[in-house]
């Protein structure tokens, strides 16, 4: 399968150019963000400079010769808007061009105006007062890991470990050993328990958006940090459930502990999850010899239920488009299982896209 992998991902990456043309968005977007980041990855395994030059074309788009990045503002106070900002990283060590440290330094003092609840949590958005999603983990805590390493700001790093314990606490289920979608700390808001504040259902990629986010920030969190092992620990505590939920094809479901008749196989959280247990295992986060067959079967179970080649392009099938939790004025986001089974599937979904090419240059 490892060397199946390879192929596949560059394939995919020439199907994804070809449909998109020059550059992947002119939105700033978090799952461009991700998606690149699979670029880069397929990259530095092949050395095919078409790909890096995707990148760099994708994000000289947006950020300008004076470090501002164009459609992007801070005051909006929107999470999801950091994650983009990790090519960044990636660009000024390769170019030591000073407008991505700019444009990095930008994305960075989001965080001293993004507002948190009570805990100290970050809001996910500013129009989700008091709303703390797994989502945003992922789009804002590695960043500010990296950040905090490579441009000396040690003090940071306190703040990452707690985003995580706080974000945990609030979210997990003990039903299921897994974490609801989102919690809403103020407990008003009208898709959430009343007494938790959780939401109610277990959305398969929120999990995997935590899984990926606690790996991502052990890249940058230093050695000697006692958060680290905290982090370790929280990641063994999700992924032990995480692969009790792997079904007999070796993929996850939209909603990971339910199987209503309309409840599907669903490719993005699978990708995360396989990138996840690559990662820890490489990494020597988790047992190798009690999580490697999970992953392997996950592996298989990619191939052989969303990837579809032909002699043109790679698609990866069965992507969940998009599910979010509701502002008080948008209430069919309510939480239900009805909800999620009723979002728009896709091809091709960066969110997939990405943990899959990372995947794919590491999986041996």
């Amino acid at each position: 399968m490892a060397k199946k992998l390879m192929p596949l991902a560059k394939k995919l990456c020439d199907t994804i150019m070809a449909d998109f043309g020059e550059i992947l968005s002119k939105k700033w977007q978090y799952d461009a963000g991700l998606c690149l980041k699979g670029f880069e990855a397929v990259y530095k395994e092949c050395g095919d400079k078409k790909y890096y030059d995707y990148i760099k074309n994708s994000m000289d788009y947006f950020v300008t010769e004076d470090g501002a990045i164009k459609t992007y503002d801070p005051q909006v106070r929107n999470i999801d808007h950091i994650n983009n900002g990790k090519n960044l990283f990636y660009l000024y060590h390769e170019t030591g061009e000073e407008k991505y440290k700019k444009a990095i330094e930008l994305l960075a003092s989001q965080f001293e105006i993004q507002p948190r609840t009570p805990s100290g949590t970050f809001w996910h958005k500013q129009i989700y007062p008091n709303q703390v999603w797994l989502d945003g983990l992922f789009m804002g805590e590695p960043f500010s890991a990296q950040y905090a390493k490579e441009f000396n700001h040690p003090e940071k790093f306190d703040d990452v470990v707690m985003q995580f314990v706080n974000a945990e606490r609030l979210t997990y289920e003990p039903r299921c050993g897994l974490y609801a979608h989102a919690c809403d700390e103020s407990k008003e808001i009208f898709w959430a328990d009343k007494n938790t504040g959780r939401s109610l259902n277990v959305w398969g990629r929120s999990v995997g958006w935590f899984c990926m986010a606690l790996l991502d920030a052990l890249d940058f969190l230093p050695e000697a940090h006692s958060g680290r092992q905290t982090l370790i620990d929280l990641f063994n505590k999700a992924i032990g459930n995480v692969v009790k939920y792997q079904d007999e094809d070796g993929v996850w479901y939209q909603v990971l502990d339910n199987r209503r008749s309309d409840n599907y196989q669903e490719s993005t959280c699978t990708c995360m999850f396989a990138y996840s247990l690559e990662k820890a295992i490489r990494m020597g986060y988790i047992d190798g010899g009690k999580y490697r067959p999970y992953l392997d079967k996950a592996v298989e179970g990619i191939l052989n239920v969303f990837v579809k080649e032909t002699d043109e392009r790679v698609d990866i099938t069965m992507g969940c488009a998009v599910a979010g939790l509701g502002a008080a004025d948008n209430p069919r986001r309510d939480g239900t299982l009805d909800y999620y089974f009723s979002e728009p599937i896709r091809n091709n979904d960066f969110k997939g896209v990405g943990p899959f090419l990372i995947l794919a240059t590491q999986y041996e």
